[in-house]
């Protein structure tokens, strides 16, 4: 494993870092997942207080001295906070989940439009100093899914020692970007990549055109090798995050970043990343990571599900998917025709997905008899 320094603040962290997020199923198998990570040199975890159990898990599986090999990241909810004194609040409700009396990397959760305007009014960073001042929490930082410029003012605005962007292959320009984390990352921010793989849509439905890329290539490496390689391959990127949910996934993201240093890719590479980047943009597929955010539905409208059928169809061409979208979907009351355009999936969906009209589109293309 390979460590590096993360900022300025002193702490010497894997670059590899396990995201929880997407744990198995089960509990037993969840912990020993964290455990042989940190057995095998991963010592940055990231949770957060929405993740539904995640913290509880998390906190199980750091258990037996686990917690003093790593550093700890989770996120503030900042939708709940209705008062400055909400913000501890939920803090001292993740020490007793995650079994711990600190938190290493405090987040503020996602400064969308909403969540940035409650930072600001509720005063989050007087609270995040009182939490260091207290030893709550180790740094203060923020998680983002917006725009380049609101990452800048968010930056700009107050004395961060980290910053958490979404940044993959086919998100150069998207949201913060790769302008973004260089902007960051020039200001001494530790800069931490999440959903470096769109939460598993980049390996889901791989386009034809993609897998004959790869194995034509002369560097014979995986997709998800080349998607790592190409983060890694900055010098601005902290620690990378990985959501596994399994133990393989795991070892080969472990033997991934066994090789994780800056400035390995060439120009015939990164030439390479761009035919993969176009060939998946040649697919009229939807860039929904599977997040859940969206979720519930008011009208039961299974989302990420729809989404998933329709960018399987999209990128594989598979009648099977519009067979599936019509007898096991739309029959149970879950299809995109349940949706009366409410907009609430819409304002919580951090890719800023226009979800209701992306959803006609996707009941007029899968409803299509065979």
């Amino acid at each position: 494993m390979n460590y590096i320094q993360y900022g300025k603040t002193g702490l010497k962290v894997s670059k590899f870092g396990l995201g929880c997020m997407r744990f198995p199923k089960d509990e037993k198998e969840a912990i020993e997942m964290v455990r042989y990570a940190i057995d095998n040199g991963v010592n940055y975890l990231d949770t957060a207080f929405v993740y539904q159990d995640s913290e509880i898990i998390t906190g199980k599986a750091m258990r037996n001295g686990y917690r003093n090999k790593i550093y700890l990241a989770t996120k503030s909810p900042i939708w709940n906070i209705t008062k400055h004194e909400d913000f501890e609040k939920y803090l001292d409700q993740e020490l007793m989940r995650l079994e711990t009396d600190h938190i290493d990397v405090y987040l503020l959760h996602n400064m969308n439009p909403g969540n940035w305007e409650a930072v600001k009014k509720y005063d989050g960073f007087t609270f995040l100093d009182k939490m260091i001042e207290k030893g709550k929490i180790g740094h203060k930082g923020f998680s983002i899914h917006n725009s380049l410029t609101a990452f800048k003012e968010v930056v700009d605005s107050f004395d961060w020692e980290m910053a958490q962007i979404q940044l993959n292959i086919l998100g150069e320009t998207m949201q913060a970007g790769v302008e973004g984390l260089r902007y960051a990352a020039n200001k001494g921010l530790a800069v931490v990549i999440m959903e470096p793989l769109m939460g598993g849509y980049l390996l889901n439905n791989v386009p034809a055109e993609v897998d004959e890329l790869i194995r034509s290539h002369p560097e014979k490496r995986s997709l998800v090798e080349w998607c790592f390689r190409w983060l890694y391959n900055m010098p601005e990127t902290s620690v990378i995050l990985s959501g596994t949910s399994s133990l393989a996934q795991l070892r080969e993201n472990l033997r991934i970043f066994d090789h994780a240093t800056p400035n390995v890719m060439s120009g015939e590479d990164q030439e390479f990343i761009h035919k993969i980047r176009d060939a998946f943009e040649a697919k009229k597929s939807i860039g929904c990571t599977g997040c859940w955010y969206c979720m519930p539905c008011p009208h039961g409208v299974a989302i990420p599900e729809v989404f998933k059928l329709y960018n399987s169809y999209q990128l594989m061409n598979d009648p099977h998917d519009r067979l599936m979208y019509q007898s096991r979907i739309v029959p149970f009351g879950s299809g995109a025709d349940q949706c009366l355009s409410c907009g609430i999936c819409a304002q919580h969906c951090p890719q800023g997905l226009k979800i209701p009209e992306l959803l006609k589109t996707v009941h007029e293309e899968l409803s299509v008899l065979a």
